[in-house]
């Protein structure tokens, strides 16, 4: 083959060559995709993981404790207020009851036979009395002995010391009648107590003795739930717990019904963050019930605290940080500016920006084309 044959076609190769790399590699690595902000509402959520709990959990226990007669109810069953749950044993308070009222029957009778005897007395006197100013007369008129005067005196002396001890044992017995009665009224709240009766609607969640065992006034035998009260416990970050106030709608998916979020709103936001997490407790509200739901059960609450109506919005990665600050590239008279944002707000996708709008005409960063830089030539 000819010398000039072989470089002409060596030539033909390295021109094939140089247009493949310019329109496959070079061009491409220049090639990017181009998008325009989105006027729309923005919705802001918030998002935290919780457990289930309740406003009101309810300790039942025995107020005189003793021993457990029987319990109506057991874990997991309803009950409706004014229910009885627990019967404790009162065969002793029983006994003691009926001690109380004798005692008090017995203090009745002897305030009567006082103010029998009182009564008497006071006649007597009546009688003495009548005598002694005979004799006081008499004496002054020279009639009767000294001897018989004092006697006179004597007897309505000792008439009126009977009269104020009288007084003094009705006294007495009304005293201990009055005890006897508040004991009688304290032994008969005792035996109401006996039966325990269930504070609210609600569900029970656990049982914390069993019957014939004996229990202490402060031991909780049941505790119930209400479910009106029902609501999630969630801790948020103190950095964005600031954006959540009382009553702002949210969801809450429980994790045994991922794929069923309940409606739920802000009830409760706790005005002490934890010093150890930074957290603060924010409690969250079911507006329907589940049916079943567990306590402690864990859920994931998304609480929606804005929503930005007509704002210019573009994906969050879009950004880049380009020599430290965060922005975005356009395109500007074919060629690549970078533009510092101003932002309005942000989501877990989107962010609204006020420096954008329906012209402005956006580079998408791809890692495999060329790196971005200022003033750099863009083909679309």
């Amino acid at each position: 083959m000819k010398t000039w044959v072989k470089y002409l076609i060596a030539i033909i190769l390295i021109a094939l060559f140089g247009i493949l790399f310019y329109t496959k590699v070079y061009i491409p690595k220049d090639t990017f995709t181009i998008v325009s902000p989105q006027k729309g509402t923005l919705h802001v959520s918030i998002h935290g993981i919780g457990n289930v709990s309740a406003k009101e959990i309810y300790p039942i226990t025995a107020q005189s404790g003793g021993k457990i007669t029987a319990i109506l109810t057991d874990e997991g069953q309803w009950v409706k207020k004014g229910d009885v749950l627990i019967v404790m044993d009162g065969e002793e308070l029983q006994a003691q009851l009926e001690s109380a009222q004798a005692s008090l029957q017995k203090a009745t009778f002897d305030i009567q036979a006082s103010n029998s005897e009182l009564k008497n007395t006071q006649a007597q006197k009546t009688l003495i009395q009548k005598t002694y100013d005979r004799y006081q007369t008499l004496n002054q008129q020279g009639y009767v002995t000294k001897a018989e005067y004092d006697k006179a005196q004597s007897d309505l002396q000792s008439i009126q010391a009977a009269i104020t001890a009288a007084r003094a044992k009705i006294k007495a017995s009304k005293a201990e009648a009055l005890r006897a009665q508040k004991n009688v009224e304290a032994l008969q709240i005792k035996i109401k107590n006996l039966k325990v009766y269930a504070p609210v609607d609600g569900l029970v969640l656990s049982k914390g003795a069993q019957e014939a065992q004996d229990v202490l006034p402060t031991t909780a035998i049941l505790t119930i739930v209400d479910p009106k009260t029902l609501w999630v416990e969630t801790n948020i970050d103190e950095r964005i717990s600031a954006q959540i106030k009382p009553n702002q709608k949210a969801s809450i998916a429980l994790r045994s019904h991922p794929n069923h979020p309940y409606s739920g709103k802000v009830v409760r936001i706790e005005t002490q963050s934890d010093a150890v997490t930074l957290e603060r407790k924010i409690d969250v509200a079911f507006d329907t019930i589940p049916e079943p739901f567990y306590i402690n059960a864990q859920a994931l609450v998304t609480i929606h605290v804005k929503s930005y109506e007509n704002v210019f919005k573009i994906p969050l990665n879009l950004l880049v940080n380009y020599k430290g600050t965060l922005g975005i590239w356009t395109v500007k008279d074919g060629h690549a500016s970078f533009q510092r944002i101003h932002k309005i707000a942000q989501n877990e996708n989107e962010i609204a920006l006020s420096n954008i709008d329906e012209q402005t005409r956006i580079i998408v960063p791809e890692a495999n084309k060329k790196p971005l830089q200022e003033g750099m030539k863009i083909r679309e």
